[in-house]
Order: structure tokens, then C-alpha cells, then sequence
């Protein structure tokens, strides 16, 4: 036992010594462009994490909330009922494509949304702005993926960070963002029959 316990101990020295070499060669700091994608479940709640993190610090942020519409959910609740002063939260869509069957109305939604957003990015007292489910407003073409990425490249404050959730992102988003976490369906209750659950989904 005292061998293993011994040959164990060496091999963390190793792996701590090889990793304190890798982590002193990262100094830089900046404001990331962060996207979460995939079909899999939890980009928006991975994001609300983030934005929660950022209340505890007591770092400014603000949330755009692009697709969703007005109802009822646990993050958005708690941030308006108890750190509206910390955070900035607006509910700038009226549902999923489905619901509202209107693209013309789904357009303007989303062209007020990113007015918004591009407010809250340049105010360099939010520390981060989550933009939920832009992706789908990018997909289906109610925004213009040029534009979104020229204003994040040209206009984005240097330690302001920028999080985009929804499925199917664009590949130029892709390609600009720092961090890209693509969420993969293993499994899903929904296909066996049960509903969104409070607590789990809103």
C-alpha cells in the first residue's frame, strides 16, 4: 500500500509540476466571445451559470433574451425580483417561429433585440451581456451574421464578455468566438414523453 501511496504521490508531482509550467505561460486577460451551440440540452442554463457567477462577484451584466417570450422562468424571476440593480434583464422576443408564425414580426423582435444588445456591449460597466438564443435568430436569417461579427471584431470593449447561445451557430461566429462548447444530445426525456419540467427547463 505505502508503494502505490508513494508511486501516486510522484506521479501528481509530475502532472502538478508540467501544469504550473503551462499555467505560468498565461498571463493575458480579455473579454472572451463565448458561443454555446449544439442540439444537446443546456446552452442557455451553462450561460445563466455564467451570468450568476458574474452577480456573486458583484460584476455588472445584462441578459437579452432573443427567441424566448415573456413566460415565467426561475433565472429570470430571481435576477428581476432580487439583482435588477446588478443585472439588466430584457425579454425582447415573443416565443419560438412556431408560436408566432409571423416572420415579419419575428424580424422586427430581433432587430430591436440586437439594437439592445449592441447598447448594453458598449456600456463597459457590464462586465458580460448574454445574448440567449441568438443563434436562432442568426439562422434563420431575422439578423445579419456579417454585421453581428463586424460590430462584436470593431466594437466590442476589449474586457467585455460576450455570450451567444442557441443552436446551429454560424460557422463566422464560430470562427471569431474564443470559447465554443458544443452541447451533445446522448439523451433527452422528451422523446420518451415528458414534458418541460420547472426546476429542469424554466
Amino acid at each position: 500500500m505505502t508503494e502505490d501511496t508513494d508511486r501516486h504521490a510522484m506521479k501528481m508531482a509530475k502532472k502538478k509540476a508540467a501544469r504550473d509550467k503551462i499555467m505560468a505561460t498565461k498571463t493575458d486577460e480579455k473579454g472572451l466571445i463565448i458561443v454555446h451551440t449544439g442540439k444537446g440540452k443546456g446552452k442557455s442554463s451553462a450561460a445563466f451559470g455564467m451570468i450568476f457567477r458574474c452577480i456573486a462577484h458583484d460584476m455588472k451584466c445584462a441578459v437579452v433574451q432573443f427567441i424566448k417570450g415573456g413566460m415565467s422562468t426561475g433565472e429570470r424571476d430571481m435576477i428581476l425580483a432580487k439583482f435588477s440593480d446588478t443585472c439588466a434583464f430584457h425579454t425582447m422576443g415573443e416565443g419560438f417561429t412556431w408560436e408566432t408564425q409571423d416572420r415579419d414580426r419575428d424580424i422586427e423582435m430581433a432587430q430591436a433585440a440586437w439594437e439592445k444588445a449592441k447598447e448594453l456591449i458598449r456600456d463597459e460597466t457590464n462586465k458580460m451581456v448574454l445574448l440567449d438564443e441568438i443563434n436562432i435568430a442568426l439562422r434563420y436569417d431575422y439578423l445579419d451574421i456579417g454585421e453581428v461579427v463586424q460590430f462584436l471584431a470593431e466594437e466590442k470593449p476589449h474586457m467585455t464578455h460576450v455570450v451567444m447561445t442557441g443552436r446551429n451557430a454560424k460557422e463566422e461566429l464560430i470562427e471569431i468566438a474564443d470559447l465554443v462548447t458544443e452541447m451533445e444530445l446522448v439523451k433527452h426525456p422528451f422523446r420518451a414523453g415528458i414534458k418541460a419540467q420547472i426546476g429542469v427547463e424554466f
